[in-house]
């Protein structure tokens, strides 16, 4: 508990979603005792109006910006107008009306995405604008890096505490797994289960198997997200995540086992890998407010897969 938090009003926009319900379970366990969350069929983010309203009924004095249009490789590909507008319109609106508003603190959640495709390994924050983003996912990585430069602009004329925190790829209870949208760790895992489930011999994956991820488990996310709110006031951008990768193909394998999968696993090299690594320099997050992700890969994959197996018995 903390008397941080039971002395400030916070609004979570994108609270009801998968990073969101997360970070505002960790606030309550935190202390916070007024959490406002704006849901999406009574304000639309995308629009000033909407922002004035969720503002003016939330009277946040700390704001934490995780709402976000967001999907994997397919749904990048399919909609880069789209992803660039809505979250960079949702974002530019909501910093600034927040200002203007007068709110004390502004957390702005950023993407991995946002970093160059050829990043030296591990990412470290330094690097964010040493080249372009991974193409299937640039519009999506450039709209967030922009409110970077909003936060810093902000800071720096308007002494606006923004700060800004990109966390590498997500994953754990509560993940979309509709395969239209998904990210790869969700979506592996409804091919196996359904796959060994509905006894078929083989499961199509995307791409070579060759590049690499790192993942963070969404608790351990919000974790990281609450402290910084809570600890750090400084304009650089801060990583979030556990400094470790994995290849795509290592993690099938570990996905299969995990779900009792014994089939073939047939890859499909004509779809795009995406950005060839991920891994990030965790060093800063470490230093400037003490996140350490604390859940071992292992022990979240088979968190997550309980909990798409009883989704799926369920329904």
């Amino acid at each position: 508990m903390s008397s941080f938090w039971a002395d400030h009003r916070v609004m979570v926009t994108g609270g009801a979603g998968f990073l969101g319900t997360a970070v505002v379970g960790r606030l309550r366990a935190a202390g916070a005792n007024e959490i406002f969350v704006p849901r999406s069929a009574d304000y639309d983010l995308r629009t000033r109006d909407g922002v004035d309203r969720a503002l003016a009924d939330g009277r946040p004095d700390l704001v934490m910006h995780l709402a976000a249009v967001v999907g994997g490789i397919g749904a990048n590909r399919e909609n880069p107008g789209r992803f660039f507008y809505e979250n960079a319109i949702m974002g530019v609106q909501m910093m600034e009306a927040a200002r203007l508003a007068g709110v004390g603190k502004f957390v702005q959640i950023g993407t991995v995405c946002s970093y160059p495709k050829f990043t030296p390994v591990p990412f470290h924050e330094d690097d964010l604008w040493n080249g372009y983003p991974e193409e299937t996912n640039a519009p999506y990585g450039l709209a967030k890096k922009m409110l970077l430069v909003q936060a810093q602009a902000d800071r720096e004329q308007y002494e606006f505490n923004a700060i800004f925190l990109i966390p590498v790829n997500l994953y754990g209870p509560g993940d979309n797994f509709d395969p239209g949208s998904s990210h790869v760790i969700p979506a592996l895992i409804k091919k196996c289960v359904d796959a060994r489930d509905d006894g078929a011999d083989h499961v199509d994956v995307w791409g070579t198997g060759a590049a690499s991820r790192e993942f963070l488990y969404v608790e351990d996310a919000a974790d990281g997200i609450v402290l910084a709110a809570e600890r750090y006031d400084g304009a650089d951008p801060v990583n979030l995540g556990v400094g470790e990768e994995i290849t795509i193909r290592d993690l099938v394998a570990v996905i299969a086992r995990l779900t009792g999968f014994a089939g073939e696993i047939r890859w499909d090299p004509s779809k795009p890998d995406g950005q060839p690594r991920r891994a990030l320099d965790t060093t800063r997050a470490r230093e400037r407010f003490g996140f350490v992700a604390r859940t071992s890969f292992e022990a979240g994959l088979a968190r997550t897969i309980e909990w798409y197996t009883a989704r799926r018995a369920a329904v």
